[in-house]
């Protein structure tokens, strides 16, 4: 196994470069760029003009592409136009507030949609099998940002049960319990709301799989010999089932991030997703650039350990 995984790390190597080039070109397609904002009837043209040709925006597309390249190398990813800090600091600052919020919706997205999938196949045509139907269906349908705006507005606002905006209290003093419950308590609110919507394609997959195993020649062979019957869902059919979605691991994973955007920005929480669609309005290159490379990596990254994790959970599939 660590031949293929060395073999997938050393294939990714072109494909990074040819995302590389991709990503930097489509960045220089956009229209304006970051100096765009700063032209008014009282701003002299020419010095727009020594602004660009300073921050090397007039020179050839594929000299500005060798230095980005190379200094991203290097791990300077250049300076943030409209933050005036390196990207490398500025991102670093919000993966941190991405990641917590990733990691609480991993766990919420799959504690809401492993038990209602095995239940809701394990007990087909039931009322909890329709309601479970009906949960997923409402989920998969209303669009996120619908959805994150009702949730804001009834728990936030109306109930006032959860903050609506930030990642943390003013006031609150760093490395204190009360720091930490604040940001934990801040992360509430966007993370149910994003598991919420996350939990369709996995209940699915997973009712679908267990309703087909029930019939299946390995699951008889078990109730034969006595084997009980939660045991038979808990270790064969649940085992069976959950190939599917380890399969779609990958997938999840940059979606977490990358739904982030709309997550993060409706409920003003300071993160990579508010980060990117905040560059994109400033026409931030720098940022813009290195935030989509970074996303390009992890799905790489996520699909390597989808095949990895898919491995392990059933030796009968192999890496080739």
């Amino acid at each position: 196994m660590w031949k293929t995984i060395l073999r997938r790390v050393l294939f990714m190597i072109p494909q990074l470069f040819i995302l590389s080039i991709l990503i930097f070109v489509l960045a220089k397609l956009m229209p304006g760029d970051p100096f765009t904002g700063l032209i008014n009837p009282s701003t002299s043209p020419e010095v727009i003009e020594k602004l660009r040709a300073a921050a090397g925006l007039n020179d050839p597309w594929p000299a500005q592409y060798i230095r980005w390249i190379t200094n991203a190398f290097q791990g300077d990813f250049g300076e943030s136009f409209i933050y005036k800090l390196p990207v490398a600091t500025l991102i670093g600052s919000r993966a941190i507030n991405t990641l917590m919020l990733s990691l609480l919706t991993v766990v919420l997205m799959y504690a809401i949609a492993l038990p209602l999938g095995v239940l809701s196949g394990r007990y087909q045509n039931s009322i909890l099998d329709k309601f479970v139907v009906i949960y997923n269906f409402i989920s998969f349908a209303v669009p996120p940002f619908i959805f994150a705006l009702v949730m804001l507005f009834v728990f936030g606002y109306r109930l006032d049960w959860f903050p609506t905006t930030g990642s943390v209290s003013s006031g609150v003093e760093p490395g204190t319990a009360a720091y930490i419950w604040d940001r934990f308590y801040h992360l509430i609110l966007p993370a149910l709301t994003q598991a919420l919507l996350g939990t369709a394609i996995t209940i699915q997959y997973l009712r679908n799989e267990v309703i087909d195993s029930q019939s299946l020649d390995y699951v008889r062979t078990a109730r034969s010999k006595g084997v009980p019957t939660n045991k038979v869902y808990s270790r064969h059919i649940f085992r069976n089932a959950s190939l599917p979605i380890v399969s779609q691991l990958s997938y999840e994973i940059t979606a977490l991030i990358s739904g982030s955007v709309v997550i993060e920005k409706i409920f003003g929480y300071p993160g990579i997703g508010k980060l990117f669609i905040d560059s994109i309005g400033q026409r931030d290159y720098a940022v813009i650039t290195t935030l989509v490379l970074i996303l390009g990596i992890a799905t790489l990254i996520g699909n390597l350990i989808s095949d990895i994790v898919m491995s392990i959970v059933d030796p009968r599939i192999r890496i080739q």
